[in-house]
């Protein structure tokens, strides 16, 4: 789980560097596709596997808008009006919405104290981490973005639950989920913005590559994996980690200064994370 999260967080730099040049919908279009093509040769070895049915394929293709197309646009369009610690505590809001869903939508991930607990605790570390203030962000601005983040944490959670019901090993699903949202976002990135009409510079093309690699190619591997292992509630709470370790990069890569709020809300995730482990040991599929 830290390891996706930081995967995750170190997206944040990458796509500062690169939207300016690229644009929300073709940077989505691009990690999309790169991460697509770094995980093809490994779904091609192991065997391709295919959804088993009418009803698998439509899991799949419902899992793949929901996990990639949708919240990737919703994120962009709400960080054109909304400020970025604002967008982070909206989007922290998604272990609560997991812990219902999974309630009410699994029979192996059922709400209990302990999961209550844990999901306080990560809550309490981003609140803890980007100030009380914060919420007087949230009363003001455009109310149309702030949605969007909302709608873009309860995709992903809708998009975890269904993730748990394909019966895919979770490199062949990766695989099968980035190349439905390539041919989704590379024909509406044409169609907003038209073919890029200058060349990238070297930076956006080392951020794009970066973003396809990691943050979308492995860090889909490490989700899907761990979802099917753990559940989706205790998989949401490392999202907490991702505004830490944002704050952590920031640190070590831009010379941002070390708060004791970074300290405390890091040992609250951490707190939750280790409330929510004292349960069963994961099962991890063949990928």
């Amino acid at each position: 789980m830290i390891m996706t999260s930081l995967m995750l967080a170190s997206a944040f730099i990458a796509i500062r560097i690169a939207v300016p040049e690229t644009g929300p919908v073709w940077l989505a279009a691009i990690r999309v596709g790169i991460g697509f093509v770094v995980l093809l040769p490994y779904a091609i070895w192991r065997g391709m596997t295919w959804p088993h049915g009418p009803g698998q394929w439509a899991l799949v293709i419902g899992m793949a808008l929901l996990n990639v197309v949708v919240p990737f646009i919703l994120v962009a369009w709400a960080g054109k009006t909304v400020e970025g610690s604002v967008l982070a505590l909206l989007m922290g809001t998604g272990p609560f919405l997991a812990l219902i869903g999974s309630h009410l939508m699994t029979d192996d991930d059922r709400l209990t104290p302990r999961k209550l607990l844990s999901v306080l605790l990560g809550f309490s570390g981003i609140v803890v981490l980007l100030g009380p203030s914060i919420f007087s962000g949230l009363a003001g601005g455009p109310l149309l973005g702030k949605l969007a983040a909302l709608g873009a944490s309860f995709c992903y959670v809708c998009a975890g639950l269904l993730i748990r019901r394909i019966s895919m090993p979770p490199v062949r699903l990766a695989t099968l989920a980035l190349a439905i949202g390539t041919a989704v976002l590379v024909p509406l990135a044409l169609i907003t913005d038209g073919l890029p009409t200058q060349a990238y510079s070297g930076p956006v093309i080392g951020s794009l590559i970066f973003l396809g690699l990691f943050p979308t190619g492995i860090a889909y591997i490490l989700r899907f994996s761990l979802i099917r292992a753990i559940g989706y509630t205790r998989f949401s709470l490392s999202i907490n980690l991702v505004p830490v370790f944002g704050v952590v990069l920031g640190v070590a890569i831009l010379g941002e200064p070390l708060s004791i709020n970074l300290i405390a809300a890091l040992g609250l995730v951490l707190a939750g994370l280790y409330v929510s482990s004292r349960g069963r040991k994961p099962q991890l599929d063949p990928v």
